[in-house]
Protein backbone atom coordinates (compact mmCIF):
# COMPACT_ATOMS: atom_id res chain seq x y z
CA UNK A 1 0.00 0.00 0.00
CA UNK A 2 1.05 3.81 -0.65
CA UNK A 3 2.67 5.44 2.49
CA UNK A 4 0.42 8.68 3.70
CA UNK A 5 2.25 11.87 1.81
CA UNK A 6 2.77 13.45 5.18
CA UNK A 7 5.10 10.68 6.10
CA UNK A 8 7.52 10.47 3.27
CA UNK A 9 10.59 11.93 4.18
CA UNK A 10 11.59 14.50 1.50
CA UNK A 11 14.72 13.68 -0.71
CA UNK A 12 17.03 16.85 -1.56
CA UNK A 13 16.17 16.22 -5.18
CA UNK A 14 12.26 16.86 -3.79
CA UNK A 15 13.13 20.05 -2.03
CA UNK A 16 15.16 21.66 -5.42
CA UNK A 17 12.19 20.31 -7.70
CA UNK A 18 9.89 21.73 -5.20
CA UNK A 19 11.67 25.38 -5.54
CA UNK A 20 11.81 25.46 -9.15
CA UNK A 21 7.92 24.90 -9.26
CA UNK A 22 7.84 28.40 -7.67
CA UNK A 23 5.18 27.26 -5.06
CA UNK A 24 6.56 29.36 -2.42
CA UNK A 25 8.74 28.89 0.41
CA UNK A 26 6.04 28.87 3.24
CA UNK A 27 4.39 25.58 1.07
CA UNK A 28 7.72 23.59 0.85
CA UNK A 29 8.57 24.58 4.64
CA UNK A 30 5.23 23.14 5.97
CA UNK A 31 5.59 20.13 4.21
CA UNK A 32 9.17 19.93 5.42
CA UNK A 33 7.84 20.28 8.80
CA UNK A 34 5.02 17.40 8.40
CA UNK A 35 7.13 15.25 7.45
CA UNK A 36 10.33 13.13 8.54
CA UNK A 37 11.95 15.05 6.75
CA UNK A 38 15.92 16.29 9.18
CA UNK A 39 18.89 16.54 6.93
CA UNK A 40 22.63 17.49 8.45
CA UNK A 41 24.05 19.37 5.54
CA UNK A 42 27.25 20.04 4.91
CA UNK A 43 28.84 23.18 4.00
CA UNK A 44 29.14 21.87 -0.02
CA UNK A 45 25.16 20.64 0.57
CA UNK A 46 24.00 24.25 1.27
CA UNK A 47 26.08 26.11 -1.54
CA UNK A 48 25.04 23.13 -3.93
CA UNK A 49 21.06 23.90 -2.92
CA UNK A 50 21.65 27.51 -3.00
CA UNK A 51 22.75 28.17 -6.69
CA UNK A 52 19.65 25.54 -7.61
CA UNK A 53 17.45 27.96 -6.39
CA UNK A 54 16.30 26.93 -3.16
CA UNK A 55 15.67 29.77 -0.54
CA UNK A 56 17.41 30.87 2.50
CA UNK A 57 14.41 29.94 4.76
CA UNK A 58 13.82 26.13 3.15
CA UNK A 59 17.59 25.28 3.42
CA UNK A 60 16.97 26.02 7.43
CA UNK A 61 13.90 24.30 7.60
CA UNK A 62 15.71 21.23 6.19
CA UNK A 63 18.58 22.11 9.25
CA UNK A 64 15.83 22.60 12.12
CA UNK A 65 16.18 19.79 14.18
CA UNK A 66 12.18 17.67 14.67
CA UNK A 67 10.67 18.33 17.84
CA UNK A 68 10.62 14.97 20.16
CA UNK A 69 6.59 13.72 20.07
CA UNK A 70 4.51 15.02 22.84
CA UNK A 71 4.43 11.49 25.53
CA UNK A 72 0.66 10.86 26.00
CA UNK A 73 -0.10 9.47 28.98
CA UNK A 74 -2.88 6.92 29.83
CA UNK A 75 -3.96 6.38 33.36
CA UNK A 76 -6.00 3.13 32.58
CA UNK A 77 -4.59 1.64 29.74
CA UNK A 78 -4.28 -2.51 30.44
CA UNK A 79 -1.35 -2.79 28.55
CA UNK A 80 2.07 -1.74 30.30
CA UNK A 81 3.74 -0.51 27.33
CA UNK A 82 1.64 2.42 27.41
CA UNK A 83 2.71 5.51 29.29
CA UNK A 84 1.59 5.96 32.90
CA UNK A 85 1.94 8.41 35.50
CA UNK A 86 4.50 7.47 37.58
CA UNK A 87 2.71 5.62 40.56
CA UNK A 88 0.70 2.04 41.74
CA UNK A 89 -1.49 0.37 39.21
CA UNK A 90 -4.34 -2.44 40.26
CA UNK A 91 -4.72 -4.48 37.26
CA UNK A 92 -8.79 -4.86 36.74
CA UNK A 93 -8.87 -8.06 34.82
CA UNK A 94 -12.71 -7.93 34.82
CA UNK A 95 -12.67 -4.73 33.17
CA UNK A 96 -9.39 -4.88 31.37
CA UNK A 97 -8.06 -1.73 32.96
CA UNK A 98 -5.99 -0.37 35.64
CA UNK A 99 -6.68 1.46 38.54
CA UNK A 100 -4.51 4.25 39.83
CA UNK A 101 -3.82 3.89 43.64
CA UNK A 102 -3.93 6.95 45.25
CA UNK A 103 -1.71 6.98 48.49
CA UNK A 104 -2.52 7.91 52.06
CA UNK A 105 -0.13 9.36 54.11
CA UNK A 106 0.23 9.10 58.22
CA UNK A 107 2.21 10.28 61.05
CA UNK A 108 -0.25 10.01 63.23
CA UNK A 109 0.66 7.01 65.88
CA UNK A 110 -1.51 5.37 68.51
CA UNK A 111 -0.28 3.23 71.60
CA UNK A 112 -1.47 -0.26 71.89
CA UNK A 113 -1.00 -2.59 74.93
CA UNK A 114 -0.12 0.39 77.46
CA UNK A 115 -1.74 -1.63 80.48
CA UNK A 116 0.63 -4.90 80.22
CA UNK A 117 3.31 -2.34 79.63
CA UNK A 118 3.12 -0.66 82.73
CA UNK A 119 1.93 -3.93 85.40
CA UNK A 120 4.82 -5.82 83.81
CA UNK A 121 7.24 -2.59 84.09
CA UNK A 122 8.66 -2.77 80.41
CA UNK A 123 8.75 -6.46 79.84
CA UNK A 124 5.32 -6.97 77.88
CA UNK A 125 5.49 -4.36 74.59
CA UNK A 126 3.50 -1.74 73.93
CA UNK A 127 3.22 -1.43 70.12
CA UNK A 128 3.06 1.72 68.04
CA UNK A 129 -0.02 1.75 65.89
CA UNK A 130 0.15 4.27 62.10
CA UNK A 131 -3.78 5.10 62.04
CA UNK A 132 -4.64 5.79 58.58
CA UNK A 133 -8.03 7.66 57.87
CA UNK A 134 -11.25 5.85 56.82
CA UNK A 135 -12.55 2.37 57.50
CA UNK A 136 -11.72 0.70 53.70
CA UNK A 137 -9.71 2.12 50.94
CA UNK A 138 -11.15 3.45 47.56
CA UNK A 139 -9.88 0.95 45.46
CA UNK A 140 -11.09 -2.98 45.49
CA UNK A 141 -9.85 -6.14 44.40
CA UNK A 142 -11.76 -8.55 43.28
CA UNK A 143 -9.38 -11.19 43.38
CA UNK A 144 -7.43 -12.84 46.22
CA UNK A 145 -4.20 -12.54 44.57
CA UNK A 146 -4.03 -9.28 42.67
CA UNK A 147 -1.95 -8.21 40.21
CA UNK A 148 0.09 -4.56 40.83
CA UNK A 149 1.68 -2.32 38.10
CA UNK A 150 4.40 0.20 39.27
CA UNK A 151 5.48 2.80 37.21
CA UNK A 152 8.66 4.71 38.07
CA UNK A 153 10.31 7.84 37.24
CA UNK A 154 12.23 5.87 34.78
CA UNK A 155 9.49 4.85 32.74
CA UNK A 156 8.94 8.08 31.31
CA UNK A 157 12.15 9.78 30.97
CA UNK A 158 11.20 12.71 28.86
CA UNK A 159 8.65 13.74 31.90
CA UNK A 160 9.75 16.13 34.26
CA UNK A 161 6.42 15.80 36.61
CA UNK A 162 6.96 12.19 37.74
CA UNK A 163 8.70 12.61 41.19
CA UNK A 164 6.16 14.18 43.27
CA UNK A 165 4.61 10.27 43.51
CA UNK A 166 7.74 8.98 44.56
CA UNK A 167 8.99 11.56 46.40
CA UNK A 168 10.58 10.10 49.86
CA UNK A 169 11.46 13.31 51.33
CA UNK A 170 14.87 13.72 50.54
CA UNK A 171 17.19 14.25 47.53
CA UNK A 172 16.14 10.15 46.61
CA UNK A 173 13.29 8.63 45.41
CA UNK A 174 12.11 5.30 45.06
CA UNK A 175 13.18 3.21 42.31
CA UNK A 176 12.29 0.07 42.83
CA UNK A 177 9.16 -2.36 44.71
CA UNK A 178 12.08 -3.68 47.15
CA UNK A 179 11.54 -0.35 49.05
CA UNK A 180 8.13 -1.11 49.96
CA UNK A 181 6.65 -3.59 52.48
CA UNK A 182 3.26 -5.25 52.10
CA UNK A 183 1.55 -5.37 55.33
CA UNK A 184 -2.23 -5.80 56.08
CA UNK A 185 -3.85 -2.86 58.35
CA UNK A 186 -5.91 -3.17 61.06
CA UNK A 187 -9.66 -2.36 60.00
CA UNK A 188 -11.36 -0.20 62.95
CA UNK A 189 -14.93 1.41 63.15
CA UNK A 190 -13.47 5.09 61.69
CA UNK A 191 -9.62 4.04 60.47
CA UNK A 192 -7.13 1.57 59.78
CA UNK A 193 -3.73 0.78 61.79
CA UNK A 194 -0.78 -0.82 61.00
CA UNK A 195 1.59 -1.16 63.73
CA UNK A 196 5.14 0.29 63.05
CA UNK A 197 6.63 -0.21 66.22
CA UNK A 198 6.95 -1.44 69.69
CA UNK A 199 8.90 -0.39 72.73
CA UNK A 200 9.90 -2.52 75.90
CA UNK A 201 12.61 -2.55 78.38
CA UNK A 202 15.34 -3.94 76.17
CA UNK A 203 14.44 -0.79 73.94
CA UNK A 204 12.39 0.30 71.19
CA UNK A 205 11.85 -0.70 67.14
CA UNK A 206 10.70 1.16 64.38
CA UNK A 207 9.52 -0.36 61.76
CA UNK A 208 6.93 -2.87 60.08
CA UNK A 209 7.13 -6.12 62.15
CA UNK A 210 8.69 -9.24 60.00
CA UNK A 211 5.61 -11.39 61.39
CA UNK A 212 3.46 -8.31 59.97
CA UNK A 213 5.10 -7.98 56.63
CA UNK A 214 3.23 -10.25 53.16
CA UNK A 215 5.48 -11.86 50.78
CA UNK A 216 5.39 -10.25 47.58
CA UNK A 217 7.07 -11.08 44.25
CA UNK A 218 8.05 -8.48 41.49
CA UNK A 219 9.65 -8.71 37.86
CA UNK A 220 10.77 -6.02 35.65
CA UNK A 221 8.25 -5.45 32.70
CA UNK A 222 10.21 -2.98 30.90
CA UNK A 223 12.69 -0.06 32.24
CA UNK A 224 10.69 1.37 35.36
CA UNK A 225 8.03 -0.86 34.86
CA UNK A 226 7.22 -3.44 37.11
CA UNK A 227 4.50 -6.44 37.56
CA UNK A 228 4.12 -7.04 41.58
CA UNK A 229 1.81 -10.20 42.85
CA UNK A 230 1.48 -11.13 46.17
CA UNK A 231 3.40 -14.64 47.08
CA UNK A 232 -0.09 -15.69 48.53
CA UNK A 233 -4.13 -15.36 48.27
CA UNK A 234 -4.92 -12.78 50.24
CA UNK A 235 -8.15 -12.88 52.49
CA UNK A 236 -10.90 -10.45 52.81
CA UNK A 237 -9.56 -7.18 54.67
CA UNK A 238 -7.64 -4.02 54.29
CA UNK A 239 -3.66 -3.97 53.08
CA UNK A 240 -1.13 -1.84 51.67
CA UNK A 241 1.76 -0.96 50.17
CA UNK A 242 3.71 0.93 52.17
CA UNK A 243 7.31 2.82 52.61
CA UNK A 244 8.88 4.96 54.95
CA UNK A 245 9.09 8.99 54.29
CA UNK A 246 11.94 11.05 56.00
CA UNK A 247 11.55 11.81 59.87
CA UNK A 248 10.03 9.96 62.75
CA UNK A 249 5.65 10.57 63.42
CA UNK A 250 4.07 11.24 66.77
CA UNK A 251 4.76 8.50 69.55
CA UNK A 252 7.75 6.86 67.76
CA UNK A 253 5.71 6.19 64.78
CA UNK A 254 7.49 6.51 61.35
CA UNK A 255 5.87 8.47 58.57
CA UNK A 256 5.12 6.12 55.64
CA UNK A 257 2.98 6.35 52.18
CA UNK A 258 0.60 3.48 51.93
CA UNK A 259 -0.90 2.27 48.57
CA UNK A 260 -3.64 1.29 50.37
CA UNK A 261 -6.42 -1.24 48.94
CA UNK A 262 -9.07 -3.81 49.73
CA UNK A 263 -9.81 -7.55 49.05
Amino acid sequence: MAQPASAQSLSLDDVISLSKTGIGDDAIIAKIRSSDTHIDLSVDQMVDLKTKGVSGPVIAALLAEKKPAEVKLSVDSPDPAVPHPAGVYLMDSAASKMMRIDPVVTNQAKTGGLLGYAFTAGIASMSVKASIQNPTARTHASEARPSFYFFFDESNPSVTSNTAAWASGTAATVTSPSEFTLVQLMAKKDRREARVGSVNIAGAKTGVMDKDQLKFDYKLVRPGVYLVQPMADLPKGEYGFMYSLTGGGAGGAITARIFDFSI
